[in-house]
């Protein structure tokens, strides 16, 4: 593997760099989009059934207590609940701003470290190919040993920036679809507490709830 590595040239060191980070920042959004991080299953149930019961304050308690995202957009909500329901929603808009930034942080790094890595093959596979046009124009005779350097580096860079790539772009692609379900479920939920608050006769007067 080290001689694999050693004739790929100078260019193979940025690809494995680009290999690791592209790993790093995979393994994290997926430690950070799980889904009691961002919509646990029975959050919404739990505040619902407390905001109907006029219990704001136990609500809120129940928010803090859940490092969710939905638990911060539902806290601004409730926070704001009092000052009327334009408030509400402008709290929770601005909540839900702030999570996506949090939830898509790092993921188009990934697009482009597939982008990169594609690049730095491409590069490898020149700077081989100047090496072996070299060795022709200096050689009276061409021989093939004094060419191996050069195809080796070609299709090692090739071959290595593209193994980079293509994991990185799938993962990218993966995590985008994800993170666009998570904030349609959120914006689903924050829209479902607006309503539940003008809705049910019971709950209309929340507003009035500190």
């Amino acid at each position: 593997m080290l001689e694999f590595f050693a004739k790929g040239g100078t260019v193979m060191y940025p690809i494995l760099l680009c290999s690791i980070l592209a790993l790093a920042i995979f393994l994290e959004r997926l430690w950070s989009l799980a889904p009691r991080r961002v919509v646990p299953a029975k959050l919404f149930a739990q505040v619902e059934r407390l905001v109907l019961d006029r219990r704001r304050d136990e609500a809120i308690g129940l928010c803090r207590a859940s490092d969710s995202a939905l638990a911060r957009i539902m806290l601004a909500g409730l926070f704001d609940l009092p000052h009327g329901r334009e408030r509400m929603r402008e709290g929770m808009r601005d909540a839900a701003d702030r999570e996506s930034g949090q939830l898509e942080r790092f993921i188009e790094a990934l697009g482009t470290i597939a982008s990169v890595s594609t690049l730095l093959g491409l590069l490898g596979t020149i700077s081989g190919m100047i090496e072996i046009f070299s060795v022709i124009s200096t050689d009276q005779t061409v021989n093939p040993p004094a060419l191996a350097s050069g195809i080796s580096e070609a299709l090692i860079t090739t071959f290595a920036g593209l193994t980079v790539a293509i994991p990185a772009l799938v993962a990218y692609k993966f995590l985008q679809a994800r993170v666009d379900g998570d904030l349609r479920e959120l914006e689903h939920m924050a829209v479902r507490l607006v309503a539940l608050v003008e809705g049910p006769p019971e709950a209309r007067d929340l507003h009035a709830v500190s």
